[in-house]
């Protein structure tokens, strides 16, 4: 990207009566930059009249600091700066949430990854031989609550590489590292998007997931809100690069988060990781028309929309029975209201939207709580719960060829998925009550997930 193409944001001073023959000071933002060069001295140099520099991630040559609005114009025109824009918010989005009826003793299986050809609640097992074993997924979210040990298995968490970033966003451009903040998460949401990929351990009853020995690093880098700072994501990001350049291990990141506008760091950290060999995926919002979110929408990514089946409540209470009809029948599927469409005909380049999978993603069920203390089960709507099938998918076919690059990666999950086209469908809530649910072309990328000819594409 360059400077004349780089995002500005807040660029209006705003000035306001605070007492008379006064005025407020000059609004400050927080901006994230990015250089053509590595940072130096003389550069911080000339940089102390705009402010003082914030974090700094050497790797990408890039930097945070507080600045006055009106003097960002001036620091883009600086012949180091390649990039710089206000920091952007990240978050997981709305999320719906209902609870959900525990099993007993009953099937190890759920519609959703049965949907994607991984098990099949008729046997009660798994259908594919891979299972992610030696594979890595950083899974960059609110962390895990302090309970997690009751759903997943110790070795399965790989605590000594979880990490905890805080700051950004704020009026203090200050990042911080917060020693085992990952582990004490209140919002929850990363340990539902972490039971998808896992499984989980429901009252002593096995449900799998996608890549049950797979190996996750909890990356906290959203607050107990769900929100956070697009610099401090891309802090993640080459935090995950580098650990894969230095355990030499198939690295997947899964970002069930996104923001509206693509931050000229995140932007080259995601650059950074790609030729790393890390394998990126992230949700494509939950915004509907409103369209696609960053990171998901930048093209490396691999995004995911939220897809959902036609008969997901038809098994009332008995949730984790439901089977769905194989092979797989785009007629049984349809694409949530609320999963952001790929908007085609955008004329702004940076808009330049990139819908690749759906995934299911409407009515997910694994641990979650909603009251601090105390955790439950429940059903999570977003394309934050899509998101991590398709990470464990990566996860699957890293494990059957390590050196898949990311663009490989993104290539075969294409060309395996099931097309589906713009079309409607008749779904019944969990009150028993009929809806018609409609999408375009743009809301499908290339179609449904499908593990099982994903893998036998994989050579």
């Amino acid at each position: 990207m360059t400077k004349k193409l780089a995002v500005l944001m807040c660029l209006l001073l705003v000035l306001s009566a605070v007492a008379p023959a006064s005025i407020a000071a000059p609004k400050k933002v927080n901006v994230n930059v990015v250089l053509n060069q590595p940072f130096t001295r003389e550069i911080e140099s000339q940089l102390k009249s705009f402010g003082k520099v914030g974090n700094r991630i050497d790797a990408i040559n890039a930097f945070t600091m507080s600045i006055k609005a009106e003097d960002l114009p001036k620091l883009l025109a600086l012949d180091f700066v390649e990039a710089a824009n206000a920091d952007a918010v990240r978050s997981v989005g709305p999320v719906s949430v209902q609870s959900a009826v525990t099993i007993a003793n009953e099937g190890f299986s759920t519609w959703n990854l049965d949907a994607i050809n991984v098990t099949d609640p008729a046997v009660k097992g798994r259908t594919v031989l891979q299972t992610g074993k030696g594979v890595y997924i950083a899974v960059l979210d609110t962390g895990l609550i302090s309970y997690w040990r009751n759903f997943f298995p110790a070795d399965q968490i790989l605590t000594q590489y979880a990490k905890s970033f805080g700051g950004g966003g704020s009026a203090n451009a200050a990042i911080s590292e917060q020693p085992n903040k990952w582990e004490q998460d209140v919002n929850s949401h990363g340990t539902h998007v972490t039971s998808t990929i896992l499984g989980y351990s429901l009252n002593g009853d096995p449900i799998y997931g996608v890549a049950p020995e797979a190996k996750v690093i909890p990356v906290k880098v959203l607050n107990q809100n769900g929100s956070g700072s697009s610099f401090v994501i891309a802090e993640a990001i080459v935090y995950v690069a580098n650990l894969k350049e230095e355990l030499q291990v198939p690295m997947v990141i899964n970002m069930s988060l996104g923001g509206s506008v693509l931050d000229a760091v995140e932007k080259a950290a995601v650059d950074y990781a790609v030729e790393k060999g890390v394998i990126l995926v992230a949700a494509a919002g939950n915004s509907g028309m409103g369209g696609m979110g960053y990171p998901a929408a930048y093209e490396p990514v691999i995004s995911v929309a939220a897809s959902g089946w036609t008969q997901e409540w038809l098994t009332g209470r008995y949730w984790w029975l439901g089977n769905v009809a194989d092979p797989i029948d785009p007629m049984d599927f349809y694409i949530a209201d609320f999963s952001s469409r790929d908007l085609f005909d955008d004329p702004d380049p940076l808009k330049d939207h990139d819908l690749d999978v759906a995934a299911p993603g409407s009515w997910i069920v694994g641990p979650y709580s909603v009251n601090q203390g105390s955790y439950g089960y429940y059903f999570l709507g977003g394309t934050s719960m899509a998101c991590p099938h398709v990470a464990g998918a990566v996860a699957l076919m890293l494990e059957k060829d390590a050196s898949l690059t990311p663009s490989a990666a993104e290539d075969l999950l294409e060309m395996t998925a099931v097309p589906l086209g713009p079309g409607s469908r008749k779904i019944y809530g969990s009150n028993g009550v009929a809806s018609e649910i409609s999408w375009g072309l743009n809301a499908t990328g290339h179609g449904l997930m499908d593990v099982t000819s994903l893998l036998q594409a994989v050579q």
